[in-house]
Parts: structure tokens; C-alpha cells; sequence
């Protein structure tokens, strides 16, 4: 299949990072297939970024990026978002370790990859959805800071009737735990169907030991959990699915929020989210092309550009003399002449080009000259084409860039500079 580097006909691009564990003795890089059918479903292609030594340089190659999807992984390194440790003692520490030994060995390749995606995407406005620890990245990202461990940081702190388990390895997608949505937020949106008459909760999974301590201050919370924490939060200034803006992080999975033994989401909006940041991602890409498809300016060597400074001149030049109606300097004759010869050089514009120097009054007193040498477009065609038969191709090549080349500047002084643009160039 031939490669196509027109940006109109790549689809939408979601680069998602993987995560690396150990099978057989040896590292393999996973992502979670049901991120991967929920961007397909709704439009988009994944572009998986492998978690490998030195990636993080070379997140350039990934280019054209419409769209950036963080979610499962170990804990961030801490020392990104605290001075300190929080606190905890050295068998705290070790503690936590053993507790969550799948989680704790921070990764500080994935940490420079993900890290260096979501400033990208706050940098350009690239649609972001933050998954569980992609959530966090997010937050760090913006200059929010995390609990270590939300049992030994928040949960010993609370009464029995405001702690929640946020990690139960014994029943691992069957765990669930009450959030309360915050009105008016795009969760809200998507679950309020669900919602049940005069409350606010819906039950969500959760796979963490760690979370949001302090919200980045750009942010709005959209659910908390019994205990406070915060399970979800997004950008409202980034937010409009339809203009390509979605800035976001949820703590629980709602991918995965699914019925015992079966595909069935927990509620109908647990989708909504995939959606609305695909939504997001193919309005981002759509700008991205409009943008990129704007022609660059016409950049010319300096001969070039030498040639179009002296007839630029002499359109002044004979602006001037029709504008002022005096006489002609002798002196000023040959200024005159690379106008001429540039126009008469443009048979394909010779009738407009007449009708446009009488509206334009390129001269009064050399006008005639200039139409006079317009009406020999005839025969200078049938003989340019004699010569032009006789050329090479390589010649006829170089003679249509060169003309083509001429053209654009042609368009560019008769439609701007003539109209007020030329007088700047008078002096």
C-alpha cells in the first residue's frame, strides 16, 4: 500500500502508553483491550507508545497526536510532586510495599513518557482523558501532589463510617464503592439517568492505593468518594467535546464497569466518556487540518525576490503618473519597462489585464504602450510556441516552474499591491 502523508485522510490518532510486566521471564508491554475497542468503536485508531528505555525522546516520531489516552500503571515516582515522603516512616514505607507490591515499583521510564505527553497536550489543547494513575499523572502534571497511600495518609485519619476500601485484591472487579457526582459537570451528564430520585451516587469500581491529595488548581472536582477523595475532575475551560477541547481525569474505570459474566455496562452512561473524548479527538484533528492545510507564504531566493522588488517599482511607478497626471521623467523609462514585459509575459491574463489597467489606471500617457504590447499576445504565442518545440525537456521544466513561480507573484501584486498595499513600496 503506497504511503499518503495527507493529513485528511489519517484518521484520528490516540497514542496510549503501555504498561510493563513480566511473562516468562522476560518484559512484555500490555495495554487493557477495553480501552482499545472503546476508541475503535467510536471512531478513532490506538497508536501504542511501548514502555522502553529512552521512548520519552522520541515522542516527535508519534506525530500528527489528535488525542492522548493515559490509564493503568505503577505508582508515580514521588519525588515529582512531594520534597518528602509525607510523613510515613521507614516501615510505613516498607508496609505499603508489601501490601501493594504490584504497584510500588515506580517505573521512571513511563513516569518521563507520560509525563512529558499530558504537559503536550496542555501545551497544544490536545484531548486528554486520564484513566485511574493517568488521572494522577494529570494532576501532577499541573502541579497537584498525591497521597501515597490513601489507607495509612487518609483512611486511619477518618470515623469507621467514613472509610472506604479503594482496593480489595479479593474481589478485584467486583468491588464497588459509593460516589457522590457533583451536579452540573460532565459526570453528571453522562449518569444522571441513573441517578436516583433526590441523590446524587452511583457505584464505581476502584483498583487504587493511591489518589488526589491536592487538586491542581485549574481543575473541578466532579465525584467524591465517602472519605473525600476526590474520584474524578476535569478542566471546565478545556471542555467542549464539539471544538476538539477535552482536558480530563477519572480515578475509577468505568471501561470496565460491567455486569458478573457479562459485557453489559453498570449503568449506560459508563461509555460516555470514551465517546465524548473521541468526539473531542476527531474535532482536534479536523482543526489540525484546517491549520495545517493554510498555504505557507511564497518564499523566493534572493534573484528571485530582486526581480519582484523591480516590478513592484515600476507598478508604482506607473500608479503614480496616472494618480499625480503629470508628465514622465525620460529617467524613469526603463523602470517602466520590466512592468511591461512582466505583463505581457501573462498571456493567460492579457483581456483582464486590459480591463484591469484601465480600472486601475496603471498610466494614462504610457497606457496605450502597455495594451498595444498586450495585443501582440497572438503572435508572440504562436512563435513562443515554435521555440518552446524545439526545447529540451529538461528546459520546458525549468521554464514552467520558473513561470509558475512568476504567476503567484503576479496574483499577489496585481490583487494587493495595486490596491493600496503598492504605495508602502512607492518610496
Amino acid at each position: 500500500m503506497a504511503f499518503n502523508n495527507d493529513l485528511s485522510v489519517i484518521l484520528p490518532r490516540v497514542l496510549i502508553v503501555s504498561r510493563r510486566s513480566v511473562r516468562k521471564n522476560k518484559f512484555v508491554d500490555f495495554v487493557g483491550e477495553y480501552h482499545l475497542d472503546l476508541i475503535v468503536t467510536y471512531g478513532a485508531v490506538p497508536v501504542i507508545v511501548p514502555r522502553v528505555n529512552g521512548v520519552h525522546m522520541l515522542l516527535d516520531s508519534f506525530e500528527p497526536i489528535h488525542g492522548v489516552l493515559l490509564c493503568e500503571g505503577e505508582d508515580i515516582d514521588p519525588s515529582l510532586y512531594e520534597p518528602e515522603t509525607s510523613g510515613l516512616s521507614p516501615e510505613e514505607i516498607e508496609e505499603i510495599r508489601r501490601l501493594h507490591a504490584s504497584d510500588t515499583a515506580v517505573d521512571k521510564e513511563k513516569d518521563s513518557i507520560e509525563l512529558r505527553l499530558a504537559k503536550l497536550c496542555l501545551e497544544r489543547n490536545i484531548p486528554y482523558m486520564g484513566i485511574c494513575r493517568g488521572s494522577q499523572v494529570l494532576n501532577v502534571a499541573c502541579g497537584g501532589t498525591l497521597y501515597q497511600d490513601i489507607g495509612k495518609e487518609l483512611t486511619r485519619k477518618l470515623p469507621e463510617d467514613q472509610r472506604v476500601v479503594h482496593m480489595d485484591y479479593d474481589n478485584y472487579d467486583g468491588h464497588r464503592h459509593f460516589v457522590k457526582v457533583v451536579e452540573n459537570t460532565p459526570l453528571h451528564c453522562w449518569f444522571k439517568d441513573s441517578l436516583e430520585v433526590g441523590k446524587m451516587d452511583i457505584l464505581v469500581n476502584s483498583y487504587h492505593h493511591q489518589g488526589v491529595k491536592r487538586l491542581a488548581q485549574r481543575f473541578v472536582p466532579m465525584a467524591f468518594a465517602p472519605d473525600g477523595l476526590i474520584e474524578g475532575f476535569y478542566d471546565p475551560d478545556a471542555y467542549n467535546p464539539e471544538e476538539g477541547k477535552f482536558i480530563m481525569g477519572l480515578q475509577f474505570h468505568p471501561e470496565r464497569m460491567r455486569r458478573s459474566d457479562s459485557e453489559e455496562f453498570d449503568y449506560p452512561g459508563c461509555p460516555s466518556a470514551y465517546q465524548e473524548f473521541v468526539k473531542a479527538v476527531l474535532a482536534y484533528q479536523k482543526k489540525l487540518n484546517i491549520s495545517t492545510a493554510l498555504p505557507k507564504p511564497l518564499m523566493l531566493n534572493k534573484e528571485m525576490e530582486n526581480k519582484r522588488k523591480i516590478i513592484v517599482r515600476s507598478f508604482s511607478l506607473a500608479k503614480n503618473l496616472y494618480t499625480a497626471g503629470i508628465e514622465m521623467n525620460p529617467t524613469k523609462q526603463s523602470e517602466l519597462e520590466a512592468g511591461a514585459e512582466f505583463l505581457e509575459s501573462n498571456t493567460a491574463l492579457s483581456v483582464q489585464q486590459e480591463n484591469r489597467l484601465k480600472q486601475m489606471g496603471a498610466t494614462v500617457r504610457n497606457g496605450s504602450r502597455y495594451i498595444e504590447k498586450l495585443k501582440l499576445n497572438e503572435e508572440r504565442d504562436r512563435l513562443a510556441r515554435n521555440v518552446m518545440g524545439k526545447m529540451s525537456v529538461e528546459q520546458l521544466s525549468d521554464l514552467m516552474s520558473f513561470y509558475h513561480m512568476m504567476g503567484q507573484i503576479c496574483s499577489e501584486v496585481l490583487e494587493r499591491k495595486l490596491n493600496g498595499i503598492v504605495n508602502d513600496n512607492a518610496c
